[in-house]
């Protein structure tokens, strides 16, 4: 057992002394439980440090009741604190769109609510420093990444500061981590004190030149004055976040540095070639933890998505511009993968954010070091970009190939709009496991503007295609389209227009998503402003729960026809 626990990163002072450490560099606190696989942010960070030649422990999910025994018991780290609230935003973790408690949580062990607190990150600091006041503290995760500077908070229902102001923290890492971390970490080490003036991250200090090319954003007293404000804000850091060379911004005395170039193959190869178990710690053996169960054996091919939903974070987290795995990188995987316990030789999914992207980009990349556009697909699919999927088709067909391989399946989301008829058979034949689920969202086409996705039509034609290739090749396979309701813009007429679309399909939906507005994108932005941020011109938004209920009860024609009935 002992030999065992060796293999994972500790989380116990026990396991610390298994490895004959009395002190460690970096301890990573996180809301989620502590899986060792690279779908995970707390197992990449801390294997990131690990190789880069740090000590590293993870403390997941501390009790932050009582008398806080949990953040005490490992100690001072020599270095810092890294906190995440783990891969979710906990406040959308815990709550529907309803605003409604959630019963379970999918990262937890045996799916447990109540775990972690609301507005995690900001808990957890708040502890750290009541204990330890003069260790740094480090955040990041997509709780932080999207809560960098003023956001609106659905579920108090105000414009909140950057969590830099709660939280106390001294530095904040957004989007993905490994380069900053590691980075930070050396500074640390060297110089022992927070830097500065590391990529990707952002500080607190009035105080330091900054370059002569710095925006400067509204106060956020302003912010709280001026919705229009807010507004204009977020078209300013949504301009900057599309950006190949993007400017320092400031607000107040928030400053945000910017980001690293896009990660290279290489990179992120090395990444995936960390030392992962691909197993949750076994102190959770006795324990059914859903969010593992559903990637243990899923293989993410690239990073990034150009699509640029308007209600996505994907894109602001990730970024725009892709950063796809080598086919060895992703072989070596499976390889591993095979070795598991209960392997059965199915791969759940072989994809990505948006899983058709892989390996795409501009031809002439001196146009997409220019441009700002949010998306590559969207109000037209750009000139400049390579739709070539010679590459994606190559990946699938010698995974089909591997002697262990019985099927390998394509759980993530595809972009209908960004297709071949190569492609589409080959994913419609090869790697869908009875239902294709996609995503239109609606058909309304003022909507779908609003949205930032493709006009209903292409969904049409790709149903068509899907049925016709099902048919031709004997399959009794099903597409399951997605939509919400609420999204800002969206009005009754525009539901009742869905309404009368999927009854005319013979499609009875029965699961539906109400839009929530989540920290820092497009959607809330116009959600909370009442503008669109692109133009400042003024649209309808559904706010309150009878307005959302009242939309929401429009995918659901047939259960009133049959209450008629």
């Amino acid at each position: 057992m002992a030999e065992d626990l060796k293999l994972y990163l500790p989380t116990t002072r026990k396991e610390m002394e298994i490895r004959g450490w009395e002190e460690v560099d970096v301890i990573l606190f996180s809301g989620d439980a502590y899986i060792d696989h690279p779908q995970f942010g707390a197992a990449v960070i801390g294997r990131t440090l690990q190789a880069a030649g740090y000590r590293v422990a993870v403390v997941p999910q501390p009790d932050w009741h009582g008398d806080h025994r949990d953040f005490k018991k490992l100690g001072r780290p020599r270095l810092f604190f890294a906190v995440s609230a783990g891969c979710m935003d906990s406040m959308v973790n815990h709550y529907t769109a309803n605003k409604r408690r959630r019963s379970d949580d999918a990262f937890s062990p045996d799916g447990r609510a109540g775990l972690r607190p609301d507005y995690c990150t900001i808990t957890y600091c708040k502890i750290l420093r009541q204990y330890f006041p003069e260790v740094p503290i480090v955040i990041g995760g997509i709780e932080a990444s999207m809560r960098r500077l003023a956001h609106y908070d659905y579920w108090s229902d105000r414009l909140m500061p950057s969590i830099l102001v709660d939280s106390k923290a001294d530095l904040l890492i957004y989007g993905m981590g490994e380069r900053p971390i590691v980075d930070i970490a050396n500074s640390i080490r060297d110089r022992g004190e927070v830097p500065h003036n590391i990529p990707q991250t952002a500080y607190r200090c009035d105080t330091e030149p900054l370059p002569d090319d710095t925006i400067r954003l509204f106060g956020y007293a302003e912010e709280q004055q001026s919705k229009r404000k807010h507004a204009m804000d977020f078209r300013v850091i949504e301009h900057e976040s599309n950006l190949r060379h993007a400017h320092t911004l400031v607000q107040d005395d928030i400053v945000v540095n910017p980001p690293y170039e896009t990660m290279s193959t290489e990179q992120l190869d090395a990444v995936y070639d960390l030392p992962f178990m691909y197993r949750p710690h076994p102190k959770y053996n006795a324990h059914r933890i859903p969010a593992y169960e559903m990637i243990r054996f899923s293989v993410c091919m690239h990073r990034g998505c150009f699509g640029g939903c308007s209600f996505c974070t994907i894109s602001a987290h990730q970024g725009k511009a892709i950063t796809s795995r080598s086919k060895a990188s992703i072989l070596r995987q499976i390889d591993r993968l095979k070795d598991l316990p209960d392997w059965k030789g199915y791969l759940s999914d072989l994809g990505g954010p948006s899983a058709n992207m892989y390996e795409m980009h501009g031809r002439d990349m001196s146009l997409c070091e220019r441009c700002a556009r949010p998306s590559c697909l969207q109000p037209a699919v750009c000139p400049n970009l390579n739709r070539d999927f010679k590459p994606i088709l190559d990946v699938y067909r010698t995974v089909d190939r591997l002697p262990y391989i019985k099927k390998a399946f394509v759980g993530s989301g595809i972009r209908y709009d960004l297709m071949s008829e190569e492609y589409g058979r080959q994913l419609i034949t090869r790697h869908v496991s009875g239902r294709l689920k996609v995503a239109p969202e609606h058909c309304s086409d003022n909507v779908l503007r609003l949205m930032r996705k493709p006009s209903w039509k292409h969904y049409l034609e790709f149903r068509d295609f899907f049925l016709r290739v099902c048919e031709e090749n004997g399959l009794k396979q099903q597409l399951i389209p997605y939509f919400i309701s609420s999204h800002p813009g969206c009005t009754s007429r525009d539901m009742q227009l869905l309404a009368d679309e999927t009854r005319r399909m013979h499609y009875r939906p029965e699961q539906v998503q109400d839009f929530t507005p989540t920290p820092m994108t497009l959607a809330t932005t116009m959600f909370y402003t009442g503008l669109n941020p692109e133009t400042l011109e003024p649209l309808y938004v559904a706010r309150t729960a009878q307005d959302k209920q009242q939309q929401n009860r429009y995918f659901f024609w047939w259960k009133q026809n049959d209450e008629k009935a």
